[in-house]
């Protein structure tokens, strides 16, 4: 008759999908009572379910000769249940010095890393670890204290990509007892029984207090908590799923770096919990992580779209959010060298002017654009009229034209004709007013006839050079690529 312990795992398992015909699981086995437990429960477990074990086991080299008798026991607990044993050993007190980290921090770390490295080696397809229910519960106090949304609230995943944890039901106490209860020695690791942790304080004096002063349930009640929790979040993710595809537009920055860009109108109409879960995504996104980014983070991307055009905030891991005329960008990058390079662009491009061949065809260096120029008769007249406004082909009053056109980006001074009787307009002026982003105004290229513009691609031409019922020849210029 299978054990009730074994019985609650396999359905805990199967509940969550954690494991399928064919899997080849990872353990992490340290030699502690969770992870043997882990072991004994899944080699029980891998005839009836068709996967297979092999165990990971990691050597910190914190306690010397005690860590090697740990894993001289992983080695032949794995021989007596004939489970291929693989071992790592990792400087973790060195590495946190490097890494500027706890050692705590710098453990988990080279865990992750030896798991993921096995897993890779040996043709893995799912790593287990030793989590249960006392861990889930310090997880969540140590994340409420520490500050935390709904996310946090969820405490460990019982699956999270290819990461399973079988024990996540079963409490520290059950653990014990069943290993008790088979006569199955374990490792005890002394540094646990230490308070210098944050994690062993809350399990050695707040747990208990709480399951003492308060509820004996305690435990139990911070599990349910985390499924309910973990519930929404799963359905506030899938509505954030939908919030990114109508309110974030993505594009590859400087150097490559990742751009995120959130649109303000469109933002409006979210709710806000949604909407502090997208900006929330989107700076993580550019980031490139999420440890860090904190909900004060978030308030102040949030309250970036309501000022003014230019505002800019800074946020972890050297990513910048920048107040646009139409929302909100996000990107990462070193701002002195990005400020560099931008300086060394805009002369670049204050200095370049290309004349154009009319007629004939201008190709436009560091690009895959050429300009074609054409003269014709004023029998081309009504054809020339009917060219639509937003066009990259225009004709122009040929005659007009006192010196040579040229293409360039835009300069101090620049203006053009925005109505039959002369009016002018500086062309600061008409970017401003078109709420057209200070990056476009700098790549925006420009047919010129000196200071004044003649054409702006894409946008508007001069009212001075439209063909008319005067115009004799008639000059048709078409941006295209070869």
């Amino acid at each position: 008759m299978m054990d009730k312990r074994l019985e609650k795992i396999e359905n805990y398992i199967r509940q969550y999908h954690m494991i399928e015909k064919g899997d080849r699981i990872v353990i992490g086995v340290s030699g502690g009572a969770d992870s043997v437990c882990l072991l004994m429960a899944l080699c029980s477990l891998q005839e009836k379910l068709g996967f297979q074990v092999l165990v990971c086991h990691v050597n910190h080299e914190l306690r010397g000769e005690e860590a090697a008798q740990d894993e001289a026991y992983v080695e032949m607990l794995c021989h007596k249940m004939q489970v291929p044993f693989f071992a790592f050993h990792e400087n973790v007190e060195l590495i946190a010095k490097k890494r500027k980290e706890s050692l705590e921090e710098a453990g988990r770390y080279v865990r992750r890393q030896a798991f993921e490295q096995l897993c890779k080696e040996q043709g893995g397809t799912k790593i287990a670890t030793a989590h249960h229910s006392n861990d889930n519960a310090e997880t969540m106090l140590l994340n409420m204290a520490r500050g935390t949304g709904l996310r946090g609230l969820c405490g460990i995943r019982p699956v999270y990509g290819k990461w399973i944890r079988p024990l996540l039901e079963l409490s520290r106490e059950e653990i014990e007892q069943w290993l008790k209860d088979c006569d199955i020695r374990y490792c005890v690791d002394e540094t646990n029984q230490e308070d210098e942790y944050t994690r062993n304080r809350i399990r050695h004096h707040v747990i208990p207090t709480l399951e003492e002063q308060v509820n004996t349930r305690t435990v139990e009640h911070f599990v349910k908590l985390s499924e309910q929790a973990e519930e929404i979040y799963e359905y506030l993710e899938k509505q954030t799923d939908q919030a990114w595809n109508i309110c974030v537009k993505q594009t590859d920055g400087l150097q490559s770096r990742k751009e995120i860009f959130l649109k303000a109108e469109e933002m409006k109409h979210l709710d806000p919990v949604i909407k502090k879960l997208l900006i929330q995504r989107s700076v993580s996104e550019v980031a490139g992580a999420q440890k860090d980014i904190e909900s004060r983070h978030i308030l102040a991307v949030l309250q970036l779209f309501e000022r003014q055009t230019g505002r800019q905030i800074d946020l972890p891991y050297s990513v910048t959010a920048k107040r646009m005329y139409e929302g909100v960008l996000l990107a990462k990058g070193d701002k002195k060298v990005t400020s560099v390079h931008q300086k060394e662009k805009r002369k670049e491009e204050s200095n370049f002017v290309l004349q154009l061949q009319i007629p004939g065809e201008t190709k436009i260096p560091g690009t895959n654009l050429k300009i074609c120029c054409t003269i014709s008769g004023e029998n081309e007249k009504n054809s020339a009229k009917a060219i639509p406004q937003k066009s990259y082909t225009k004709c122009f009053d040929y005659d007009i034209i006192k010196s040579s056109l040229c293409v360039r980006y835009r300069r101090p001074g620049d203006y053009f004709t925005i109505d039959g009787e002369g009016k002018k307009k500086k062309l600061k002026s008409y970017f401003i007013d078109e709420k057209i982003p200070q990056e476009e105004r700098d790549r925006q290229l420009l047919i010129a006839e000196e200071s004044h513009i003649v054409w702006i691609p894409g946008r508007r031409m001069s009212s001075y050079y439209q063909v008319g019922d005067q115009t004799k020849k008639i000059l048709k210029i078409k941006i295209m690529e070869e």
